[in-house]
């Protein structure tokens, strides 16, 4: 067993935001397609990213670190140096390697861990048929075995279930002999990620039309060229901070770029929405203790700052409803199921809908015994929740944050929170 227990107390100090997740996972993969040498520098080398980096590795791309750079020589997907690529608990790393493995019309097969193993990959099964590319899975969970090679054309995609899947098309097909099309059959949820993938793609020279998010027309031939390459700081990790503000701590965040198309940046317009305010100068960020007050927040563009939304309307007066939510149930964890658990469990007024929480804040929570869930943003929501707690707060499987935040409780330390490890490894 590990876990942490964190006795109440504000936050003090500065911090400086790890590298976007999402940007590092899209750098990479670029730099391991692209003609020449890149540089990704700044890369937060995170469980999920260690995934991806082994992914790429079994593709036949050479990658060497440094202290806080990876430096990778990238080439055509045509070796296979192992049949298995092991994926880990990465979703993004599942998603996208997928079809880019399925460029060099070899047997291939992927392996995963936890909750990853029964993450929908339906998208994929049907594209597979269309296609004709056999696969076969363990029930529709992993591994799955695939052979058969991608072929440019149309593939339909519906947009409500991950964007993953049409990032993970998005790198592939523009290396294909022809043209393709990706055609969106619903509405498109998480444009930001979309919107990351694009604009990644371009700056490694890969272009793509998009047509109002329902179609995006793909010219093949095209060829990746490599670069230098700074990922910004990830505003996903820098919300625990910012709430952590806004609840009445003093945090700033460093590294953080206001230009970013990340979609979790919305967390600064939606503490504002809640009586919050931020201070912003140049690449650092700091939310200002308030008395912050319920609201209806539309997650369907940034589902990954629910964990540490609940935790703030779980704080604030009146009623904050959290909708548009019902993926958050296919992630790490069952999340609203999670949130609403282990909030529950520290005092909160929380309540599950199908697709979002309905909350009534409270003033301070009571503290006690919680769990992670496996999750590593449950687990960093629930400790910003104990600075605000009334007894302390215990958590256990703490060392999952390890999966996108590894510093998580360096600095949560570092910030004068008091807490004790046992087991953390």
């Amino acid at each position: 067993m590990n876990e942490v227990t964190i006795y109440p107390g504000s936050l003090t100090g500065e911090v400086l935001i790890p590298a976007s997740k999402s940007i590092s996972h899209r750098a990479v993969i670029c730099a391991g397609l692209s003609e020449g040498i890149s540089t990704i520098n700044n890369v937060g080398i995170s469980q999920d990213i260690e995934a991806t980096i082994e992914a790429l590795k079994s593709l036949g791309i050479a990658i060497e670190r440094a202290a806080f750079s990876l430096c990778i020589k990238g080439s055509a997907v045509s070796e296979l140096k192992s049949s298995g690529i092991y994926c880990h608990e990465s979703g993004s790393t599942l998603r996208f390697i997928i079809p880019i493995a399925a460029l060099m019309g070899k047997p291939v097969a992927f392996y995963g861990e936890g909750r990853l193993v029964e993450r929908p990959l339906v998208p994929y099964f049907n594209l597979f048929n269309k296609q004709r590319i056999k696969f076969k899975t363990n029930d529709g969970k992993l591994p799955l075995h695939i052979n058969g090679r991608l072929v440019p054309g149309e593939f339909q995609l519906e947009g409500n279930i991950s964007s993953q899947f049409i990032s993970g098309l998005m790198f592939a097909l523009p290396l294909l002999e022809g043209d393709s099309q990706i055609t969106i059959t619903t509405g498109l949820e998480s444009k930001p990620y979309i919107d990351l993938t694009l604009k990644v793609l371009k700056d490694f020279s890969i272009n793509i039309e998009n047509h109002d998010y329902k179609a995006f027309n793909i010219i093949g031939r095209q060829k990746y060229r490599g670069l230098d390459y700074t990922v910004p700081g990830d505003f996903s990790q820098a919300a625990f901070w910012l709430t952590a503000g806004a609840l009445g701590s003093e945090v700033t965040c460093n590294g953080l770029s206001m230009d970013s198309l990340q979609g979790d940046k919305s967390v600064l317009d939606i503490i504002g929405e809640m009586g919050g305010r931020t201070v912003i100068k140049a690449d650092a960020v700091r939310a200002l203790p308030a008395d912050t007050r319920g609201t209806v927040i539309d997650v369907s563009q940034c589902p990954d700052l629910v964990p540490i939304l609940a935790v703030l309307g779980a704080l604030s007066k009146g009623r904050t409803e959290i909708v548009n939510a019902g993926r958050l149930r296919l992630k790490e964890s069952d999340r609203l199921k999670a949130v609403s658990s282990e909030l529950d469990k520290l005092g909160a007024y929380i309540m599950e809908t199908q697709d979002g929480l309905v909350i009534n804040g409270r003033k301070s929570l009571r503290g006690g015994r919680v769990d992670s869930w496996n999750d590593h943003r449950i687990a960093m929501a629930l400790a910003i929740a104990a600075t605000r707690c009334e007894e302390p707060v215990i958590i256990s499987n703490a060392s999952c944050v390890k999966k996108s935040y590894p510093d998580f409780w360096i600095h949560y330390k570092a910030l004068g929170g008091k807490i004790n490890e046992r087991d953390m490894g």
